[in-house]
């Protein structure tokens, strides 16, 4: 959800400037999202790194008298940890967006939480500035289908997940958390 001060004619016009200077940040790691059904084939894309990212972005926002601002929070009502990115300027003028990052659950395993967070930075701070850091893969995908999309098969559960907390996560060279969930489930059950 996006959210504004009462005005934002300032920090509008300093983020069109900015946006005019932005590039893309360089697509240098690669990422494999593991088959969910045995028939189906890994998916690779190359994406940006939030590191490069911030540079990019830190760089050139400055410039125009904007900071970034980004901060975790826990939304007891869902059960979600929550990341909202703030766009602030000289003037006093803001614009946020809030993202869902995963849920309290996964504090108990900080890697995998500290894997949604950085996949919830980079998603949250590249939408609000307008830049691109990944390879566009679905698009195409989604634009035809209402439900989930058929060239990954994901799960009604994995499928429901990302309608609740947003996109899946993805970890380089890694299972998806769909995979790891799957297997955390058939753990306690055996």
């Amino acid at each position: 959800m996006q959210r504004s001060s009462e005005t934002i004619g300032k920090i509008a016009g300093a983020l069109a400037k900015a946006q005019a200077e932005l590039e893309n940040p360089e697509k240098s790691l690669t990422a494999t999202i593991p088959p969910v059904f045995p028939r189906e084939e890994s998916r690779t894309f190359r994406y940006a790194s939030l590191a490069s990212g911030l540079e990019i972005v830190r760089k050139c926002l400055s410039r125009h008298e904007i900071a970034t601002v980004q901060a975790t929070a826990i939304d007891r009502d869902s059960g979600l940890i929550r990341l909202t990115t703030n766009l602030v300027h000289c003037s006093g003028e803001w614009m946020s967006s809030d993202w869902p990052v995963c849920p309290v659950s996964e504090t108990a395993a900080p890697h995998r939480m500290g894997a949604a967070l950085t996949y919830a930075r980079r998603y949250a701070l590249f939408t609000l500035v307008g830049i691109a850091g990944e390879d566009d893969l679905d698009a195409p995908v989604l634009a035809a289908t209402a439900g989930p999309p058929r060239s990954t098969q994901w799960t009604d559960r994995a499928w429901k997940w990302s309608l609740a907390a947003g996109p899946p996560l993805v970890r380089p060279d890694r299972e998806s958390v769909f995979a790891a969930s799957r297997k955390a489930d058939a753990n306690r059950a055996a």
